[in-house]
């Protein structure tokens, strides 16, 4: 691999067409694409790539799409189960052999501290290992960098054990005692199984994330659903338009070959659920009463997921499995709206709720009031400014291996048309 650093005793700091922030599947995606263009560029990574994958994943963590949907450039999915769900090691041996391949111009363990417009044109790149300019710049960093945590945590007993559910690894890291899992999109339905599973005491905080079904009529959901078209659907044709970027993904596993995951079996098993965690009263926790609208929520998308697969069932006469809806296993008699922590043995919380994205280093008009950034299919509206790797960059397909790859040509290709128009513009 290209492992680059500056020279110090350069005058004059060295100059780039294109400068990639992240070192992710995302930027070397690009880098992959550019380097076909012959297009001159440098990966920026903070520590070093693809790092999130063995940094910010629990031990048991495996894919929750096929394997068949890991299809970056030059290097598809290469095992013998295209049907299954990678597991942690496998992901990050098939990651790794494709920064192989590539062999990308990468400058690891050297974090962007900021870029600037320069007012002889292009940018000015501050970064921990020295100076640069470019042409052009482009944010590969993803959007989830600020883990979320609510302020009163800082009021919690000193003996529980906070973390994220970036820093989680497996039940045999956490001290003693019963585990409180707050939020219940893809990250903490997932670690709530885990915990469960190893045989742990799990109280979870349900949010309003929504969930699908594993397998139906004899097929992966999720085949069913690249089948019908619903990876390739741009944002603005969603009926939710740019707002479905703010919505959670469903929750389901790959887990054990593949399975749903259901809370309300969990709360059969023992699993205590909760609504909305709202507040913190000395040691007792305060939640709000949404737990039984928020079953019946993840219900329904799951059974209108189904539905539409019926529908492209019948309109095209496939021969399947019979239909069925899912009925509810169990449903709250009441809405619990407190936790003694002390009384329930809590030795750990795990925040599950997600990150916020921060882009403080880019110094570019290109973001809304909530600091996300505004953009077309990841082009914005300053000449030379990118995106790539966020969620619905342009499809839902864009947050998946199976997406990057459309998502990161589209960008070269516009990199290389604004090169050549920058180039017109010198000669003249």
């Amino acid at each position: 691999m290209n492992h680059l650093s500056p020279d110090p005793h350069l005058s004059t700091p060295r100059h780039l067409e294109v400068a990639i922030i992240g070192g992710g599947q995302a930027g070397l995606t690009l880098s992959w694409h550019l380097k076909a263009r012959g297009i001159d560029h440098l990966v920026f990574e903070k520590k070093t790539a693809m790092h999130a994958w063995r940094d910010q994943r629990w031990d048991s963590f495996c894919l929750v799409t096929p394997n068949w949907q890991c299809d970056l450039p030059g290097h598809p999915y290469d095992g013998d189960d295209p049907d299954g769900f990678m597991k942690k090691d496998e992901i990050l041996d098939w990651l790794g052999r494709f920064r192989d391949k590539l062999d990308p111009p990468l400058l690891e363990n050297t974090a962007v501290l900021k870029v600037s417009r320069r007012a002889e044109g292009g940018f000015t790149i501050a970064s921990s290992a020295g100076s640069f300019t470019a042409d052009q710049v482009v944010a590969a960093s993803g959007g989830y960098h600020v883990p979320i945590v609510p302020r009163f945590a800082e009021r919690l007993p000193a003996g529980i054990r906070q973390i994220h559910s970036a820093d989680y690894r497996s039940p045999q890291s956490l001290p003693e005692g019963a585990v409180l899992v707050v939020g219940s999109g893809q990250s903490g339905a997932q670690i709530a199984e885990d915990l469960h599973l190893a045989g742990r005491k799990v109280h979870l905080a349900v949010g309003d994330a929504p969930r699908c079904a594993r397998f139906y009529r004899g097929r992966d959901v999720v085949t069913w659903l690249a089948e019908m078209g619903y990876y390739d659907m741009p944002v603005e044709r969603h009926p939710l338009k740019e707002g479905v970027r703010d919505n959670t993904n469903h929750y389901v596993t790959g887990r054990d070959g593949g399975r749903d995951i259901d809370l309300r079996r969990f709360a059969l098993e023992g699993m205590a659920l909760y609504g909305l965690l709202q507040d913190l009263e000395g040691t007792r926790l305060r939640f709000a009463p949404t737990l039984r609208e928020a079953l019946d929520a993840a219900d329904r998308v799951y059974n209108g997921i189904n539905a539409s697969i019926d529908r492209h069932i019948a309109e095209r006469g496939i021969d399947a499995p019979p239909p069925s809806v899912y009925a509810p296993v169990w449903v709250p008699e009441h809405e619990p709206e407190s936790l003694d922590l002390a009384a329930a043995g809590i030795g750990a919380i795990i925040w599950c709720i997600g990150f916020r994205p921060d882009f403080h280093w880019l110094d570019a008009p290109v973001f809304n009031g909530a600091g996300h950034p505004v953009h077309h299919r990841g082009v914005t509206a300053e000449p030379g400014v990118y995106f790539l790797g966020l969620p619905w960059l342009h499809s839902w397909g864009s947050g998946r291996f199976s997406g990057i790859d459309r998502d990161a040509r589209y960008l070269a290709d516009r990199i290389t048309a604004h090169a050549g128009t920058a180039e017109v513009r010198r000669a003249g």
